[in-house]
């Protein structure tokens, strides 16, 4: 007789879903075999592209449909949820993050009571799993913080961006933030073609000490603080000296700390990265997510540094332990601030941590080798920011010396680092500047006086890194917003960067100018940081949604409707190019297009023929010594130098070739641009460079 044996069922497992695919293999092998872990691949909802997608009869209420493409994987989803044990929803762990996980409840039908969510604010073993241990609710005033921001962001694009299009040209947009990030660039160069340049004057001396020499500067005359502003006063100033004997006349000496910086936040990280590494804000922000994402290490792979979408500068307990236990070790006891208190700026979010990498052991020598260029940059510096904001203060023995003759008064300043604190991994102070030691009294030699006429400066053009640090002081945006809304301001062509500082075009002065006339709410800064801090109140709780959206749409609707009837078309003439279409004869013209300007036939439609506008730079090609070079630009509107005989001849450069070869190695030299201003030349493949010019 036979006996049948029953199949064992097979053990159901959890299933997990996070936004990432690069995070679901790591954070499988973290949870082990009784957990599935699939990406959902960012939202899998949106409003629909092709409508407002808002329902103003029902409360603002947004009107999803699940997003094009997706089908398959929403699908897929739905069948491993049916038998999984049990659902986590592990995405980002912000607004986005939680309205992802929302939306993941509602398609697979989970109960928004369940403690599904699961948030972890760095991808390591231990941080993934503790999380695990404490799953939650899905927070609603999260979900509602980025609803209400979803729908701001679409009554204002979907509102405007038409009107743009009739009044203007096809393709243009309106943003909330874009909007005000334009207008302060515009604003910016407004100022500058405004600017008098004022005249001014500078006395610098050199004196001298027993065998010391040393630098000094005017004051002033008889105890009086005096700005020179002509030659006049100048000569007056010299006529009073007689001779090159000087009396020390006053000595004050002081003990000056300087603080450790705090540990990076989204903003500051990007500011950082575009001044030390040279690395544009979208580039930050992908390497930093590949940072956190995780890098095999030879042990594994693991996430390297905390999540990088942050206004926050709090450090927990555990890391701040971790890292006075490494500063002690590697410094000693008296480096280490250990227990110190940071408190985050007014209003910043503090939904999780600084970004700081996951384990202060993990040296950016120890990983090196497993990192590419890009990502070692990024790493040292967050991993140099985060050390030494757990460090101590660095003291300086400051010095400052008054120095009179005849009434005429120049001042000296020096210091010297006593302990020099967190300096000794994050040096971000100016060179000693020692001066010899004195006292109230001491004669000192004058060696020479040396008058230099100045002018005062414009301010700068915003570069990505001001323009981020300056919509984040005034409240407008939040971390994740930068660098889209950067990108979308070259893109629209509505700026251009050049020597890496933005410029306004015609096309985005044009646009600006209608905003300001029609909707002024929309560019102005208090208006628009007032509404991030009614927004933030949405996510903790104390604002309703809806009421905050009304309360902005009601006043904003009357806009729209004026500028629908109020709003003159304008059109941008095309200018006369000055040569024919080589296709139909017919006269070529400028236009503007997307990415820029550029040559077309006059007789369009029936003709067809476009062209680039190509600027000579008077330098043959050096790779195939027929053409010549031109300056082009990316997509990205990024200037670079190629031949004009491209295809057949595939020469580029970022840098200008000068039309000259090197003395050394007879490859061709090209024009940098230095810190600090200024340029240099330099060998394109080898160590020559010649001096630099201002």
């Amino acid at each position: 007789m036979v006996t049948k044996t029953k199949k064992k069922s097979a053990v159901k497992k959890n299933l997990v879903i996070v936004e990432s695919p690069a995070k679901a293999k790591t954070i499988e092998k973290y949870l082990g075999r009784n957990y599935k872990v699939l990406a959902s691949v960012g939202h899998i909802r949106d409003l629909k592209k092709s409508t407002m997608s808002i329902d103003f009869d029902n409360n603002y209420e947004p009107q999803y449909i699940n997003i094009r493409g997706k089908g398959p994987l929403i699908n897929d989803l739905k069948k491993e949820a049916k038998k999984a044990k049990q659902v986590f929803l592990a995405s980002d762990p912000d607004r986005e993050g939680e309205a992802i996980s929302w939306h993941l409840a509602h398609i697979l039908n989970l109960d928004e009571k369940e403690k599904n969510r699961v948030v972890f604010n760095e991808i390591t073993k231990e941080a993934v799993k503790n999380a695990f241990k404490e799953p939650r609710q899905i927070d609603m005033d999260l979900v509602d913080a980025q609803q209400a921001r979803r729908v701001l962001d679409r009554l204002v694009g979907y509102s405007i961006s038409p009107i743009l299009w009739k009044k203007v040209k096809k393709g243009l947009s309106a943003g909330r933030v874009q909007s005000v990030a334009l207008k302060l660039i515009i604003d910016r160069e407004n100022e500058i073609n405004a600017f008098q340049p004022e005249e001014y004057w500078t006395i610098d001396g050199t004196f001298k000490k027993g065998s010391r020499q040393f630098q000094a500067s005017f004051y002033g005359m008889n105890g009086k603080k005096m700005k020179l502003s002509d030659n006049d006063q100048v000569k007056e100033v010299l006529s009073h000296i007689k001779g090159d004997d000087f009396t020390v006349e006053s000595v004050e000496k002081k003990e000056r700390k300087r603080n450790a910086p705090l540990p990076y936040t989204t903003s500051s990280m990007q500011q950082d990265a575009a001044n030390k590494i040279n690395f544009r804000t979208r580039k930050t922000m992908m390497v930093a997510q590949q940072l956190y994402e995780g890098i095999n290490i030879g042990s594994g792979v693991q996430g390297l540094i905390t999540y990088m979408r942050t206004d926050s500068t709090r450090i927990s307990p555990v890391a701040q332990n971790e890292a006075a236990g490494f500063i002690t070790e590697r410094f000693g006891a008296k480096y280490s601030k250990h227990g110190s208190k940071v408190r985050n700026a007014s209003g910043a979010q503090d939904a999780h941590e600084a970004i700081r990498p996951s384990s202060v052991f993990n040296t950016p020598e120890s990983i090196a080798k497993y990192l590419d260029k890009d990502q070692l940059k990024l790493y040292t510096l967050i991993w140099n920011r985060f050390v030494a904001s757990q460090m101590t203060a660095a003291v300086f023995d400051t010095m400052n010396v008054k120095l009179g003759q005849n009434g005429v008064q120049f001042a000296a300043n020096g210091s010297q680092v006593k302990f020099d604190g967190y300096l000794a991994i994050y040096n971000d102070s100016d060179k000693n500047k020692m001066l010899p030691e004195m006292e109230k009294g001491d004669a000192v030699k004058r060696i020479n006086t040396n008058p230099e006429q100045h002018f005062t400066q414009p301010p700068a053009r915003y570069s990505e890194a001001t323009l981020i640090k300056t919509l984040e002081e005034n409240g407008v945006g939040r971390p994740s917003t930068y660098a889209p809304t950067i990108e979308t301001i070259q893109k629209r062509y509505y700026v251009k960067l050049v020597s890496k500082r933005f410029e306004p075009t015609e096309l985005g002065e044009i646009v600006n100018s209608l905003i300001v006339d029609f909707f002024p709410g929309i560019v102005n800064v208090k208006f628009t940081a007032e509404m991030e801090s009614k927004l933030d109140d949405v996510e903790v709780g104390k604002e309703q949604w809806q009421k905050v959206i009304d309360e902005f749409y009601k006043p904003f609707e009357k806009e729209v409707t004026k500028a629908e009837t109020e709003m003159e078309k304008i059109q941008i003439k095309d200018e006369p190019a000055g040569f024919d279409c080589e296709v139909c004869g017919s006269p070529m013209v400028i236009k503007l297009g997307r990415y820029g300007k550029f040559y077309a036939c006059s007789n369009f439609p029936d003709c067809r023929h476009t062209q680039a506008i190509v600027k000579e730079i008077g330098v043959t090609c050096p790779q195939c010594q027929k053409g010549q070079v031109i300056e082009r630009k990316t997509k990205r509107n990024r200037l670079f130098y190629g031949c004009n005989r491209y295809p057949d001849c595939d020469f580029t450069s970022w840098d200008k070739p000068v039309g000259r070869n090197c003395p050394k190695c007879d490859h061709y030299l090209v024009e940098k641009k230095v810190r600090g201003g200024g340029k240099q030349v330099v060998c394109s493949n080898g160590d020559y460079e010649e001096e630099k010019v201002k």
